[in-house]
C-alpha cells in the first residue's frame, strides 16, 4: 500500500532532519491551534500539542490518493525553580528572550520532543524523547549579543543548539536532534522504517550521556514497511 508522508510544521530545522530519513515527504503547516490554552506538566504539553498538530493536517486531508501518514512535533524546555516546573516555549519578543536565558543561565534543564503519528487507518501514536542541557553562566553581554542575533526569536527557550545559541552550552545528555527539534532514530521506530547503524548524537562534542538516543539504534531485521509515494 503506497502511503504519503507529510509534515505538519513549519520549522525549517525540522524539515532538514526529516530529509535524514531519506523518505519523500511534503509539509502542510497546522494553523488555528492556540497552543496558550494547553495546560499541564511539560510531558504532557508537548505530547497534546504534537497530537493535535497532526490531527489538524490529518482532518483536512484530500480525498483520494495513497493513505496519508502525518508527523507532529511540539518542542517545549522546562526547567524547576523552587520545586515548581516551568515551561518556556518561543519569547514574545527580545526582552523576554533575555528573560528566560537569565532563568537557564548556569542551569541544567530539559528539552521534550513529542512526536506523533497520525493516519485514518490507525489509532494515533505518540512518545517523547527527554534531554538534558546545561548553560554556561551567562554575562548580560553575552545575553545582549545572542539576543542581538535574532537567533532566538523562533526557538523554545530562546536558543538553538545548532546555531550561534551552540556557544552558550556548557554540556548536553541524551539525544542532540531532540535538542534541535526532531528526534530523528525515535521518529523511524514510530514509521517502522530502517534506522541507522550507530547514534550520531553519541559523537557530540558536548555529549556527557552513555546513552544518547533513547531510541533503539539496531536496524530491523525486515525491510521498510511503508512505501512513501513520491509527490
Amino acid at each position: 500500500m503506497e502511503h504519503r508522508l507529510i509534515l505538519a510544521s513549519s520549522s525549517p530545522r525540522r524539515q532538514e532532519l526529516l530529509v535524514g530519513l531519506g523518505l519523500p515527504f511534503e509539509v502542510v503547516v497546522p494553523a488555528g491551534i492556540d497552543e496558550s490554552r494547553v495546560a499541564g506538566s511539560a510531558f504532557a504539553v508537548c505530547r497534546e500539542l504534537a497530537l493535535r498538530k497532526a490531527g489538524w493536517v490529518l482532518a483536512r486531508r484530500p480525498p483520494g490518493g495513497p493513505t496519508p501518514i502525518v508527523i507532529g512535533c511540539d518542542t517545549v524546555v522546562a526547567v524547576v525553580r523552587g520545586g515548581q516546573e516551568r515551561i518556556l516555549g518561543k519569547p514574545a519578543d527580545a526582552d523576554d528572550a533575555r528573560r528566560m536565558l537569565r532563568v537557564l543561565s548556569g542551569q541544567t534543564h530539559r528539552v521534550l520532543s513529542a512526536v506523533a503519528i497520525r493516519r485514518p487507518d490507525a489509532p494515533p501514536r505518540v512518545e517523547t524523547e527527554i534531554s538534558h542541557v546545561t548553560l554556561r553562566a551567562l554575562r548580560d553581554e553575552d545575553i545582549d549579543a545572542y539576543v542581538a542575533s535574532g537567533e532566538p526569536l523562533d526557538k523554545a527557550g530562546a536558543y538553538g543548539i545548532q546555531g550561534c545559541g551552540g556557544s552558550l552550552i556548557a554540556s548536553i545528555r541524551g539525544c542532540y536532534l531532540n535538542i534541535v527539534g526532531l528526534p530523528l532514530l525515535l521518529l523511524a521506530r514510530l514509521l517502522d522504517v530502517a534506522l541507522p547503524p550507530a547514534c550520531s548524537c553519541l559523537a557530540h562534542p558536548l555529549q556527557t550521556g552513555s546513552d544518547g538516543c533513547r531510541a533503539d539504534p539496531s536496524p530491523p531485521p525486515s525491510p521498510p514497511e511503508l512505501e512513501i509515494a513520491v509527490r
